[in-house]
């Protein structure tokens, strides 16, 4: 399984923030960098989302009185997870793990910093409608299949995911270099979704062969 020239690589989200000792760590989150930064050189073009989010957002646990992360309310686009602030701009935790490579980079692609919408996937805010125009730079760009890795599997991972193929792309998730939260079975439920979308999911090793 070689990568093409129409292929793309697109990592989702390895910030510090998302690593072990962030704000809202994933479990292992850092042992995905290795593991990419090999993936980067099997591909021709490569993409990377950026959570960025604004102080206060809306998102964020510390926004509602009395609230506490991981609790859920319900907002004008639907249900929405409370976090930990996370991935503020501008600050160290938004920043990419120091260790990732991303020299070789064409497009970073940032998300969330409309206040009052969450984004986990990395095509459109969590309300489903508004765009952040990664598929049509992605069209433009002539890539109609793309690999899937980093943080967090079960959230951002997932979203992107089932929204690439919606969107049209064929989408394959490297489960190896992707590491979940996994609150109450959202592994799990995960990968059902991805399975019922259509979408593939592969290890690295794959692509050696």
């Amino acid at each position: 399984m070689t990568p093409t020239l129409t292929d793309c690589l697109l990592i989702i989200d390895v910030q510090n923030d998302f690593c072990p000792g962030g704000a809202l760590e994933v479990p292992t989150g850092d042992e995905v960098v290795p593991l990419i930064n090999r993936l980067i050189h099997h591909f021709s073009h490569r993409i990377l989302t950026q959570d960025w989010h604004p102080p206060g957002h809306l998102s964020f646990a510390s926004s509602h009185a009395q609230a506490a992360p991981l609790e859920t309310i319900e907002l004008d686009y639907g249900t929405q997870v409370l976090w930990p602030d996370h991935c503020v701009q501008c600050t160290r935790g938004a920043e990419f793990h120091p260790a990732l490579e991303t020299a070789n980079c064409e497009l970073i692609l940032r998300k969330g910093f409309r206040r009052a919408i969450d984004s986990y996937s990395a095509f459109f805010e969590n309300d489903k409608i508004t765009a952040t125009g990664l598929s049509g730079y992605l069209r433009t760009r002539g890539f109609d299949r793309l690999y899937l890795t980093g943080l967090a599997l079960d959230f951002c991972v997932l979203y992107s995911a089932l929204d690439g193929q919606r969107e049209g792309f064929t989408v394959q998730v490297i489960e190896d270099a992707c590491r979940a939260i996994d609150v109450d079975g959202s592994l799990a439920d995960a990968q059902r979704q991805m399975d019922q979308a259509g979408v593939t999911r592969i290890q690295s090793t794959d692509l050696d062969r």
